[in-house]
């Protein structure tokens, strides 16, 4: 019975430590606020807002935009079949700022970030420098985990509007350029099919993962064992898991969006 029971305990238990590593952040730091205190170094935040977030804008932008240029190309040749190729420019703008915008955000941020961060709190796990932290009457959560996983939740939405961006524009070249399409048309089109809903969720959706990138990634590195293969292991472990965890997240996610608005 426990051997059939074993696929089901151990992801639970898994989710279980990431509910818990957040909650403790948070209790962490509210307590030193309430001290009136700072919970972290406003320099330590920034430095890893900076990673995440302008360090992260040319890879965003880059897929982005060949992935607007691919879509616009392939979905513009078939609807030209039957005279609707106005409707690529709907497409692009809805379906990435509902669902491929936040979701190949999440994908390159946790490849990107997500393995810095296990790495670097692995290494400081193997080499003992996170027991020497809190001997030191310093609390590891709130000073390692918090402001990184802030940092990645805070940045992530503005990476999506990013991705949304970079993808119009690609697919605006596309139409431009295929079935001469005006940039100003191109546009008009793009805003007469986006709502407010579509926007809103998307970024609801970058949000969520950004929390999923920071937690999975930080939680993976304090648990680091076995040396620098442990510290190689855990990273290609987090990228995994969080890549899997972020595209799972968006399904329940948009199941939770057609139940709601059906």
């Amino acid at each position: 019975m426990n051997q059939l029971l074993r696929p089901v305990a151990i992801p639970l238990r898994h989710v279980g430590s990431l509910v818990w590593l957040g909650i403790d952040s948070v209790k962490e730091s509210l307590e030193y606020m309430l001290r009136g205190r700072a919970p972290f170094r406003a320099s330590i935040f920034f430095a890893q807002a900076d990673r995440a977030g302008p360090g992260s804008v040319p890879l965003v932008a880059i897929i982005s935009l060949f992935m607007g240029l691919t879509m616009a190309l392939l979905t513009g040749y078939q609807l030209r079949k039957f005279g609707t190729q106005n409707l690529v420019p709907g497409l692009i703008g809805v379906g990435f700022s509902r669902e491929l915008g936040p979701l190949m955000t999440g994908i390159m941020v946790a490849a990107r970030i997500g393995a810095a961060f296990t790495a670097e709190l692995g290494t400081m796990t193997a080499s003992e420098e996170v027991e020497a932290i809190e001997a030191m009457g310093i609390g590891a959560l709130r000073f390692l985990v918090a402001p990184r996983v802030l940092a990645v939740v805070l940045l992530m939405p503005c990476l999506s509007m990013v991705a949304n961006a970079a993808a119009v524009f690609g697919g605006a070249i596309v139409c431009q350029a295929q079935f001469g399409m005006s940039f100003r048309y191109f546009w008009d089109l793009v805003l007469d099919n986006l709502i407010v809903r579509d926007i809103v969720s998307g970024e609801l959706k970058s949000l969520l993962f950004g929390l999923i990138v920071g937690l999975i990634s930080c939680y993976k590195g304090l648990t680091v064992t076995g040396g620098a293969a442990g510290v190689g292991a855990a990273t290609t472990a987090a990228v995994v898991t969080t890549i899997t965890t972020v595209i799972g997240a968006d399904t329940l996610f948009n199941i939770a969006l057609v139940i709601l608005y059906e």
